[in-house]
Order: C-alpha cells, then sequence, then structure tokens
C-alpha cells in the first residue's frame, strides 16, 4: 500500500469532523480506502459528519422544469467555477433553458449553447447529471429549488382527485413536502426501500458500538438504532418539519381521509451542487 499522505488525513478530517491521529489511524486500517475510513471512524464514535462524505468543491446551480400538466419533471446541475457566476442572471437562464430542452428531449445535443456560454461568460461551464420524474398514476410532479439553486427536489405524488379544490390542496402538500425533502435529505421513501448494503453497514457500526454487552442486549441495541437510521433517513417516517407531532405517512393518512382519496408519495429526487451522482 502507498504511503497516507497528508491530503489524505485533510481530506477524512473534513469530512467527518475527527481529529488528524484518528484520521491517520482510519486510513492506514483501511488500506487509504476513504468510504472505508469514514465508516471505521463512526464505528468508534470519533466521526461527526459522516454526512459530507463524497461531496465536492464544484460551484453551480440545480435547475428544474416542469411539463404544462405536471405530470413530468427535471433537475439538471450545472456547474461553473466561482460562486459569483453561478448567481449571475445569464447563468441563471442558460441553465433553465437546459432543464426545459432536456425535459422535451433527453438525448438534446446543447453542445453549441454550452460553448456559446463559455465564451460569454469566461468560466468552463458542465452539464454534470440531469434525471426526470413522471408521476405513474393520477397525480403530479411537483418541484421545489431553495434560494441560490444549491439544493432542488422533485417529487411524484399520486391521488385521484377530481374537484379542482382538492387538486389545489394536493399541490400545495407536494410543494411542503419538496421543501421538507430539501432540509432533510432522506434516503428513500420508505424502510422497504433502503439499499440492503447500507442496512448492513449501519447494522455492522451499530454492533461495534454495541461491542462488549451481553448478546441480547447487542441484539436490543442494535435494533433500536436501526429504528432510529430509518426514521430519521426514510422520508414517511420522518417527523415533518412544518409539524415536528405527526410523521410524513401520518400527514398523508389524515390528509387522505379529509379528501376521501389515498394519497401515496411514488418518488423523489435531491439534487445538491457539488455531491456524487
Amino acid at each position: 500500500m502507498s504511503a497516507i499522505s497528508k491530503d489524505d488525513v485533510l481530506s477524512l478530517r473534513e469530512k467527518t469532523g475527527a481529529g488528524l491521529i484518528d484520521c491517520k489511524r482510519a486510513l492506514v486500517e483501511s488500506n487509504g480506502n476513504l468510504d472505508d475510513a469514514v465508516s471505521i471512524l463512526r464505528k468508534k464514535g470519533v466521526a461527526t459528519a459522516a454526512k459530507k462524505a463524497g461531496r465536492d468543491a464544484g460551484e453551480g446551480i440545480v435547475a428544474q422544469c416542469l411539463s404544462d400538466d405536471n405530470s413530468r419533471g427535471i433537475l439538471v446541475e450545472i456547474n461553473c467555477e466561482t460562486d459569483f457566476v453561478a448567481k449571475n442572471d445569464d447563468f441563471v437562464h442558460f441553465a433553465s433553458d437546459v432543464a426545459r430542452q432536456l425535459l422535451e428531449n433527453a438525448d438534446a445535443d446543447l453542445e453549441s449553447q454550452r460553448t456559446e456560454q463559455v465564451a460569454k461568460i469566461g468560466e468552463n461551464i458542465r452539464i454534470s447529471r440531469s434525471s426526470i420524474l413522471s408521476v405513474e398514476s393520477h397525480g403530479i410532479v411537483e418541484s421545489y429549488v431553495h434560494t441560490g439553486g444549491k439544493v432542488a427536489v422533485l417529487l411524484s405524488i399520486s391521488a385521484s382527485l377530481s374537484e379542482s379544490s382538492n387538486s389545489i390542496k394536493l399541490k400545495e402538500l407536494a410543494k411542503d413536502l419538496c421543501m421538507h425533502i430539501a432540509a432533510t435529505s432522506p434516503v428513500c421513501v420508505s424502510r422497504d426501500d433502503v439499499p440492503q448494503d447500507l442496512v448492513q453497514k449501519e447494522t455492522e457500526i451499530a454492533k461495534a458500538q454495541a461491542e462488549g454487552k451481553p448478546p441480547q442486549a447487542i441484539e436490543k441495541i442494535v435494533a433500536g438504532k436501526l429504528d432510529k437510521y430509518f426514521s430519521n433517513s426514510c422520508f414517511l417516517e420522518q417527523s415533518f418539519v412544518k409539524d415536528p407531532d405527526q410523521t410524513i405517512k401520518s400527514l398523508l393518512s389524515s390528509l387522505g381521509k379529509e379528501l376521501g382519496d389515498e394519497i401515496k408519495v411514488e418518488q423523489f429526487l435531491r439534487f445538491q451542487v457539488g455531491e456524487e451522482s
């Protein structure tokens, strides 16, 4: 294995908030693998900000576009070199236009426009990623872009609502849920959707933190920590940011009863500038 560099140690410290010595030891133990080193630090209880893992320092914004009937939507991350350019009106308009064109045609050739924008603004511009979300049954796709365009959300929500007043309530609910997702960054809709590798990693971390306890106690501790992970990470189990006394699941249930229909969140997308896609 190659020697652990100072840059590797500093990078791990930035991602976790752990001490330099702990970071170096974790990197040595993980043979220089940064992701494994993050897990090692979490197991030892010294990492304070593991959520920062995987982020880079890229500037830019996330643009969105919805179809006229709200059945489809798109998020597009477009990067530039400085935050000053990310706030530039020309750059913002360019990003919005890119989102509109890609929603209409996912294979649209935007290279000439990108090149023109680079010449106009004087910075390198990169169309990093995009993703389209469609509603799979009766319902709508809604969006929210946080101030400054650094975080954006798409949400598909289904319901068979006929009255216009009910449709307005559904749209208002969808917008609130998008804002909630922007603030809380859930992993997935429900615990059934959590990737098995994440469940396994959290299980291993919980077992390591409970090491030395009696076997029966370890089992209860692990189950408790997994439940806490699911309640923090799964959208339906999170406390609603506008009313922490109820979960998203109970909110959907109560509004569904009020409107006389089942309301179901199908999918969501959350883009944050600089994170790994």
